[in-house]
């Protein structure tokens, strides 16, 4: 029996990262991955969905060149080259990944695993064999699947989820979206973009309902302006497969409706894949669909650590690869920080794009804490403006002692622009350390000084 310090279960993009961090730390490595190296991100998620957006996002800037003094003429759409592109990526990406398992020595099983032991590892090889490996300590890193409620179903045909969407190189004429969460508003922009009749439809009153209001309404203008249809707030939604169409039907506004589009993507939500692992076996405790950890990513059993989506919200690839270096590290007794679940951005890539961290305005309000608003548009930044990309803006929260609660971006390279704020508020910074910080002019980025000084009522420049 091969015996290791570390098995991590499942290579996508916390599980890889924790088998590398392991090993950089002396610990003697393997990993179990059943399906392609990179996991649901790297494959079928956040890698192919972000080339696909790139394409949606030339063709809006085609449209505007005529402004630029470019002349240009959009001769055609080719959907299935977009996602055969994104496929290319993929395939790549995770060719690369392979080439780091080998670089840090760690050994790979391909396989389905499955919990003998504390200690214990069964793997059922894709060739047909099962063998059982020994470790030490297990990092459980097995992901999600698609959530399912009564009348929202996937079939994988007509009734679809993120995963056979990003696939689906025959684009529909026709499509109605459940969900306006990140993949929801996403592939609305995509598709819309390459000529699709896209409706989406959301229970809350907002797009991107996790988000704050502020950024969520900006999405909504420009989705409004792109000929996306909105149906926010309503009730009862269910979707039905009829063999040539689907129907969706909801309470809208008080009154039954009913919509037929060609397909229809159910976005509503992920739970962990939490079945046939052998969690039952070693008593490792769960809660509402997820496996439960503490701050260091340890389960109800001591040296077995479950990180990623599979530990719960929120379900981040980065939050992920940070988890599994957190987890990687306390095996290695290297004393790592604590995760701190309110500093991990969030990002969302459509057009404008949205990030941000810490508290919403709305959370603040719930919570009682007092705070100050810092917000300006993106038309009043030189460089915005210059570069014909001025929607969105910038908005900081501001507690009474300078401490950021929250920063909100929506608009071109927000998901970049994040970075900063997120350090900040790592660090424990106050507001007079960003104003001490001499940001470069013209760039979008010095509007995030100039938003905490709007915070505090000292504005140089709007």
């Amino acid at each position: 029996m091969k015996k290791f310090d570390v098995v991590v279960i499942g290579a996508g993009p916390g599980g890889y990262v924790a088998a590398i961090r392991a090993s950089q730390l002396g610990k003697k490595t393997a990993i179990i991955e059943a399906d392609k190296m990179g996991g649901v991100c790297l494959n079928r998620g956040c890698i192919p969905t972000k080339a696909v957006l790139k394409s949606a996002h030339t063709v809006h800037e085609i449209s505007h060149m005529k402004d630029l003094g470019v002349n240009v003429e959009l001769k055609g759409l080719d959907g299935a080259q977009a996602v055969k592109r994104a496929k290319g990526i993929s395939d790549k990406i995770s060719k690369g990944v392979s080439f780091l398992m080998k670089k840090n020595k760690i050994e790979t099983f391909e396989g389905y695993a499955k919990l003998r032991s504390n200690t214990q590892i069964e793997v059922k090889s894709n060739r047909g064999h099962t063998e059982t490996i020994e470790a030490t300590n297990i990092i459980l890193a097995t992901g999600a699947h698609y959530k399912s409620f009564p009348g929202l179903e996937h079939d994988g045909k007509r009734l679809i989820g993120a995963w056979e969407a990003v696939k689906m190189e025959e684009l529909p004429k026709s499509i109605g979206i459940i969900g306006a969460g990140a993949i929801g508003v996403e592939f609305a922009y995509f598709w819309n973009a390459f000529g699709v009749d896209v409706h989406i439809f959301e229970l809350q009153k907002n797009l991107l309902p996790v988000e704050d209001t502020d950024s969520s309404k900006e999405v909504e203008k420009a989705y409004k302006k792109y000929g996306i249809k909105l149906s926010l707030g309503i009730e009862k939604v269910s979707a039905k497969n009829n063999g040539n169409d689907v129907t969706i039907t909801a309470i809208e506004k008080g009154k039954p409706v009913e919509y037929k589009f060609e397909k229809g993507l159910i976005a509503v939500g992920m739970t962990g894949n939490i079945d046939d692992i052998g969690l039952e076996t070693v008593g490792i405790k769960t809660d509402r669909g997820f496996v439960a950890v503490n701050d260091m990513l340890q389960t109800s059993v001591p040296n077995i650590y479950a990180i990623g989506d599979l530990s719960g919200p929120p379900l981040l690839a980065h939050a992920a690869s940070h988890e599994g270096v957190v987890a990687a590290e306390h095996i290695a007794n290297a004393n790592p920080h604590a995760m701190d679940k309110m500093n991990i951005p969030g990002c969302t890539y459509c057009q404008p794009q949205v990030a941000s961290v810490g508290y919403t305005e709305r959370a603040l309000k719930e919570k009682g804490i007092k705070y100050s608003v810092g917000k300006l548009p993106f038309m009043a930044n030189g460089k915005a403006v210059a570069s014909n990309e001025t929607e969105g803006f910038v908005k900081t929260l501001m507690g009474e002692d300078g401490e950021m609660l929250g920063a909100h971006i929506v608009g071109a390279n927000a998901t970049e622009l994040i970075h900063e704020y997120v350090l900040f508020r790592q660090m424990e910074g106050i507001d007079e350390e960003i104003f001490a910080t001499v940001h470069p002019h013209p760039t979008l980025g010095e509007f995030l000084a100039e938003s905490v000084l709007n915070a505090k009522g000292r504005s140089l420049n709007y």
